[in-house]
């Protein structure tokens, strides 16, 4: 079988991926059996209307409970309110929809049940500062993550120590009824202490750590944070906390589940995946450079495999910001991989943020074709200087080769696909 369009190829192996994607699929089996008092539902994330929607759908018995989305990831639901808020930059919205949402847990006992669904996202919507903390001392310290660089565990990191719901202090508040937490993962390693922030499971991290990460990506952050974290009574919950011993969780989608339906689909239509990882880090222009590399090596050599072949990976790329773009770090991908490219060997490429939201450029992402520096050139579109301005959506805006998708309502992270062809060889 020949792919004869490498557009219409991608984008059926992004859809595929995110089919795969979709809570609904997967989490009525992960329920855990009805209590005999109350069932409260609590979370927050991307995925964490479309989760309440489904848990409705499965559960059998009363419930009630609240919800956080971003705005525009709300869906109708009959018993599970869902509150619309910012992200990801926290504000008033959130701070009030995470207040009530541990109103609801009090007074809860042995025979009753929180579950909290919980995606990626949540440690931006549940924006509940901790005590003596302000709303805007956390929105600052949020902006200043955003644009430093640093990797999501780190960031999780910072945020964790400064909030009164995450790093465990959700099923804190839910003691002495049992949590079940149910987490779609956008992380690398689908670490629970990471997705969002880890709300209902044990902090490894500490204040201490925190301070470092702000030190070595020199995040600007108010007076009061620092001193906050320099108080050592201040810290998280660790594991062998008695209050956590009812917490429970299970993880209904993650990163791998999308990249090997994206492997199925690629197969079908004739081409061979060659799966490199749900786990990869870094900046993104540098990652392009290492996928060009495998690519160039596969199409001249047909290392690690001979063509047709598609290089699918997953993770989460970070961008340091340093120009005045707006684009994220799956469109500076794609257009760093296209400079690496140079249109060379006729290689194709998508890159997209599952959610459907990749940064503030307000795409999923972008897909380059071996013409793509042609058609900016023909344009006057200059790709370095927009690349040193991090703005990629510059760059594919003019092309309309951003791809939009609006809001998937799940998250798992970033989707990579790099198409070379037969006639590349």
């Amino acid at each position: 079988m020949t792919v004869h369009d490498p557009r219409t190829f991608l984008t059926s192996l992004l859809n595929a991926a995110l089919a795969a994607a979709d809570p609904a699929r997967h989490l009525a089996s992960y329920l855990p059996p009805r209590p005999k008092g109350r069932t409260v539902v609590v979370g927050a994330g991307k995925a964490a209307a479309a989760m309440a929607a489904a848990v409705e759908a499965a559960w059998d018995g009363p419930l009630s409970g609240l919800v956080i989305c971003p705005y525009g990831h709300g869906v109708p639901t009959s018993h599970i309110e869902v509150v619309e808020a910012g992200h990801p930059v926290p504000d008033l919205a959130g701070f009030k929809a995470a207040t009530r949402m541990l109103g609801l847990l009090e007074g809860l006992g042995e025979d009753d049940l929180v579950l909290a669904l919980i995606s990626g996202g949540g440690s931006s919507l549940m924006a509940l500062p901790a005590r003596g903390l302000t709303l805007d001392d956390k929105r600052v310290v949020n902006q200043s993550l955003l644009l430093s660089g640093a990797p999501i565990a780190e960031m999780n990191c910072v945020r964790k120590h400064l909030s009164a719901v995450k790093g465990g202090r959700l099923a804190l508040a839910a003691w002495p009824a049992p949590i079940h937490a149910l987490m779609v993962s956008d992380v690398p390693g689908d670490d629970p202490a990471v997705i969002a922030s880890g709300p209902t499971v044990a902090d490894p991290t500490t204040n201490h750590q925190a301070l470092e990460i702000i030190r070595r990506y020199r995040v600007e952050v108010p007076f009061a944070i620092m001193q906050y974290l320099k108080r050592q009574s201040e810290e998280t919950p660790k594991a062998g906390d008695e209050r956590l011993s009812r917490s429970t969780y299970a993880i209904v989608t993650r990163p791998a589940e999308a990249l090997l339906a994206a492997a199925e689909a690629a197969r079908a239509a004739g081409v061979t995946p060659i799966l490199l990882g749900d786990a990869i880090e870094g900046e993104a222009r540098e990652v392009a450079k290492a996928m060009a590399g495998m690519a160039l090596s596969a199409a001249r050599l047909g290392m690690p495999t001979n063509p047709p072949c598609v290089l699918l990976s997953g993770g989460e790329c970070t961008v340091t910001v340093k120009g005045r773009g707006k684009g994220g770090p799956n469109g500076e991908f794609a257009l760093a991989l296209a400079l690496a490219l140079q249109g060379r060997n006729n290689i194709s490429a998508i890159a997209c943020d599952t959610d459907g939201m990749d940064g503030a450029s307000g795409a999923a992402g972008a897909i380059i074709l071996p013409d793509s520096l042609e058609r900016a050139r023909a344009k006057s579109i200059d790709p370095r200087a927009i690349l040193a301005q991090n703005d990629s959506s510059g760059f594919f805006g003019p092309l309309e080769d951003l791809v939009l998708t609006g809001p998937t309502r799940t998250n798992v992270n970033d989707f990579r696909a790099v198409f070379i062809p037969e006639a590349a060889k």
